[in-house]
C-alpha cells in the first residue's frame, strides 16, 4: 500500500472549518488527529440505524478515526482521539466499500469528513468498478458547505446531525461555538442536492436526508429550537430521528451538569414538541439505547 499521488487539499489543510493549516502531506496531524492515509477502525454490516437505513441485512458501515468535533461526550472516543485501526489508501477504500456493498443494504461513511478528497476519489472509482448501492454520508455537520457540494452526485443519503442551537452548548460540547451557523448552511445544502428521504416498496433508503438530533440533559429548550428551525427551513415532511442514547460514560467531568443520561421526561417532552410542530416523518428510540452496550467494539476491525 503507497499513498498515492498527492492530494493537495491535504497541504495547508482547510477542509473542515477548523481551517488549521496542517500540512498532513508532509507528516503533520490537523486538528481531526489524523495525517493522508485514513485509518479505519472497524468495517462491518450494522443493524443499529434507523430502519430505513439497516433494513433486514444491514448498513455497510465503515467507521473512520479521527474527527474535527471532539464532543465531550463521545460515544466513539475510542476512535476519535487516538491512532486507532487499519490505514487505507484509496484502493484499500474501493474494496471495503465493494465487500460490503455485496451483502447489504448501503455503504454508510461514519465521520469521514477530515478525508474527503480521499472518500470522493474512492467513491467515484467503486461505482466505476460495479458497486450500485447506495452511499450514505453519516456526518457531525460541522462541514463547510463547499465540502458538502463536492460530494454531489457522489452521495446518496445524508445522515448528518443537527447537535445545538446554542454557541454556548457547542463552546462547551466541541469546542465550536459556530457550530450551529455552520451545520444548518452545510444541511441546507444537503437537502438541496438529495431532497427529503426516499424508500423503496420494503421501506429502505435510496436517496434523500434523514436528519439526527441528540437530547442533551438539561438542554430540552435548545432540542426546540431546532426542531422549530427543521420546521421552518425543512418542511413538516423532513425525515428527522430523535435519539436518546446520550451515554455520560465518557465525560471527563464527573461533577458537569452533562455527566447524566436524559430522562425519559425530557426525551418524551422533546418527542411531543416534534408533533406539536407537525412533523411528520419522526424516528424515536428506546430509551435503553443510551448505554455503552450499542458502541461498537473497535478492538475487532472486522465483525
Amino acid at each position: 500500500m503507497g499513498i498515492g499521488p498527492e492530494i493537495t487539499e491535504y497541504s495547508d489543510c482547510r477542509i473542515c472549518p477548523r481551517e488549521c493549516g496542517a500540512d498532513r502531506n508532509a507528516g503533520s496531524y490537523g486538528y481531526c488527529m489524523s495525517g493522508v492515509l485514513p485509518r479505519i477502525a472497524q468495517y462491518s454490516p450494522h443493524r443499529w440505524e434507523e430502519p430505513p437505513i439497516s433494513g433486514t441485512k444491514g448498513s455497510g458501515t465503515v467507521f473512520f478515526s479521527g474527527c474535527n468535533l471532539k464532543c465531550v461526550y463521545c460515544q466513539n472516543m475510542e476512535i476519535t482521539r487516538m491512532e486507532t485501526g487499519l490505514q487505507v489508501d484509496v484502493e484499500g477504500l474501493i474494496a471495503i466499500f465493494l465487500e460490503l456493498g455485496r451483502t447489504c443494504h448501503n455503504i454508510n461513511l461514519v465521520t469521514s469528513a477530515h478525508f474527503l478528497p480521499t472518500v470522493a476519489r474512492a467513491i467515484t472509482e467503486a461505482k466505476e468498478q460495479g458497486l450500485s448501492v447506495p452511499i450514505v454520508y453519516n456526518t457531525s455537520s460541522y462541514e463547510k458547505q463547499s465540502a458538502i457540494r463536492a460530494l454531489r452526485g457522489l452521495v446518496d443519503i445524508y445522515l448528518p446531525d443537527i447537535k445545538y442551537h446554542s454557541s454556548r452548548l457547542g463552546k462547551v460540547l466541541s469546542n465550536a461555538p459556530d457550530y450551529f451557523d455552520v451545520a444548518s448552511a452545510a444541511v441546507k445544502e444537503m437537502l438541496e442536492q438529495v431532497g427529503h428521504l426516499e424508500t423503496d416498496d420494503e421501506g429502505i433508503a435510496k436517496k434523500g436526508l434523514l436528519i439526527r438530533h441528540l437530547v442533551i440533559p438539561g438542554e430540552i429548550e435548545d432540542s426546540f429550537r431546532i426542531l422549530e428551525w427543521i420546521r421552518e427551513n425543512m418542511g413538516k415532511y423532513a425525515h428527522l430521528s430523535i435519539m436518546s442514547q446520550y451515554t455520560p460514560e465518557y465525560v471527563k467531568d464527573k461533577g458537569s451538569p452533562y455527566a447524566r443520561r436524559i430522562t425519559p421526561q425530557e426525551y418524551e417532552a422533546v418527542l411531543n414538541k416534534a408533533v406539536d410542530l407537525g412533523l411528520c416523518n419522526v424516528f424515536a428510540q428506546d430509551m435503553s439505547s443510551s448505554s455503552t452496550y450499542y458502541v461498537p467494539d473497535f478492538d475487532q476491525l472486522r465483525r
